[in-house]
């Protein structure tokens, strides 16, 4: 499909290009840099298939929520599909072999982030011999039972948050739902993988956005897609037609993809403090994640693979699809590899990605983006004090005031923190740290008290 033109400033009105009457802005927000090509390379690269790893480390933690229970032990065989990791409680997923073969052991792995965490290591058979026991659904009827497949297939949240999909669907009766959006914004710089798959699995994310928009009986369906793939909006829109699905433009800005920001600039709700989308008759799922919604309950099918964008400072930028578990080292490889100078590696959108401190870091299921950096360290970016020039409070989406945040995380007024500057609503964009004339790390230090006012 050829990419359509984009309106520039000063000339056609925004979404006039894609015959929107209007396109639509959460407030606030920032419009970050892309060094080289960005999202104009990565969005045209077609998805391509990774090859099969030799051996896979699949982590037992990959959601929010407690880890699984291992079901297998070392020398076991196992099967592609085949169920390795029992959920412990209800926000808690199941996890699966991404290839077929015999299990070398359980042993811990640095996770994005940095934390270490028990994995299923696998060597591969080479014969990726599917589990026969999966099947997918006789009956789209019982929503109960349909959760509890979406459970068993281990579909999280892909877009980064890796929140347990079938916890997000279960909504109580007394919360009526008005609105099942399905958020295919992808704001992060770089990152083209949601792209390619409203491109290419367009039928399966519709498919998902319906299934979920019937479990939780949402009376309108909404799709939001940011202004930068007007291929996307044109592929989606179509595909919609005759099916009560509303394909909605947005302005470019970051963190248009946010939930709550989602939210707001679709259907005009805010998402007060201390509640939740549900509160305000919503339902926000990611379009890799509704995709695998439809995977999962027509084919039976677990998340064992799933679509990362690698780019930044790699020879050939692709859209890969990787099997959950392979490392992240041999994912750059297969991107021709890093270039000269590169040092960093990204997990994840370069606003609110974690650094991969290891090169056997596994891609988990919510790693959207592999992205290696050329950092020139704190010399280039030398730290100063805050000058309440009020950047970070004009740029908040969450409407907070991330400079009084900064400075009580600071001094370690934790609680202070929590209960006067509403800690809790941070979203952790980025925002703050990308428009602060004082490169000061006020995420970080905005991270370190939600931790421990959490661990009080």
């Amino acid at each position: 499909m050829a990419m359509l033109a984009l309106p520039s400033d000063g000339g056609a009105k925004n979404g006039e290009v894609l015959g929107l009457k209007r396109t639509l802005i959460s407030r606030r927000g920032v419009h970050p840099h892309e060094a080289g090509g960005g999202k104009r390379e990565t969005g045209t690269k077609p998805i391509e298939r990774a090859a099969r790893p030799s051996v896979v480390a699949i982590p037992l933690t990959q959601h929010i929520g407690a880890s699984c229970k291992p079901l297998v032990k070392p020398g076991d065989k196992v099967l592609l599909g085949q169920k390795i990791g029992e959920p412990d409680g209800f926000m808690s997923v199941a996890v699966h072999a991404s290839v077929s073969g015999v299990v070398k052991g359980i042993q811990p792995r640095t996770l994005p982030g940095g934390q270490r965490a028990d994995a299923i290591v696998i060597e591969s058979d080479g014969l990726d011999q599917w589990d026969p026991s999966l099947k997918g659904a006789d009956d789209l009827r019982d929503p109960a039972k349909l959760i509890a497949m979406i459970r068993e297939a281990g579909i999280v949240g892909m877009g980064g948050a890796a929140f347990p999909t079938h916890v997000k669907l279960s909504v109580p009766k007394d919360r009526p739902i008005d609105y099942m959006i399905l958020n295919g914004a992808e704001c992060e710089p770089y990152l083209s993988c949601d792209h390619r798959v409203m491109l290419e699995e367009t039928e399966e994310a519709l498919d998902g956005l319906e299934i979920a928009a019937g479990i939780v009986g949402a009376k309108r369906k909404v799709v939001g897609i940011e202004l930068n793939k007007p291929d996307a909006i044109e592929a989606m829109r179509k595909a919609a037609e005759g099916k009560g699905i509303e394909v909605r433009a947005l302005k470019t800005k970051y963190p248009q993809g946010g939930e709550r920001q989602m939210i707001e600039a679709l259907t005009g709700r805010q998402v007060v403090s201390g509640k939740l989308p549900m509160d305000a008759g919503c339902v926000v799922i990611n379009v890799s994640t509704a995709a695998a919604i439809s995977r999962a309950i027509r084919k039976g099918l677990p998340i064992v693979e799933r679509v990362v964008t690698v780019a930044g400072a790699v020879k050939e930028p692709k859209n890969l699809r990787v099997r959950i578990g392979v490392d992240i080292e041999s994912v750059i490889e297969q991107a021709g590899g890093a270039i000269e100078g590169a040092n960093k590696i990204v997990l994840g959108g370069p606003m609110m990605g974690l650094s991969g401190y290891n090169p056997n870091t596994p891609i988990t299921k919510c790693i959207g983006g592999v992205l290696v950096m050329v950092d020139r360290g704190k010399a280039d970016r030398p730290r100063g004090n805050c000058i309440r020039c009020g950047k970070c409070v004009a740029a908040c989406p969450a409407g907070l005031m991330p400079l009084d945040l900064y400075a009580l995380s600071n001094k370690e007024f934790y609680e202070r923190a929590r209960d006067e500057r509403s800690l809790a609503d941070c979203i952790e964009c980025g925002c703050c740290d990308y428009v602060c004339p004082s490169k000061l790390p006020i995420v970080h230090f905005i991270r370190v008290a939600k931790h421990a006012v959490t661990r009080k």
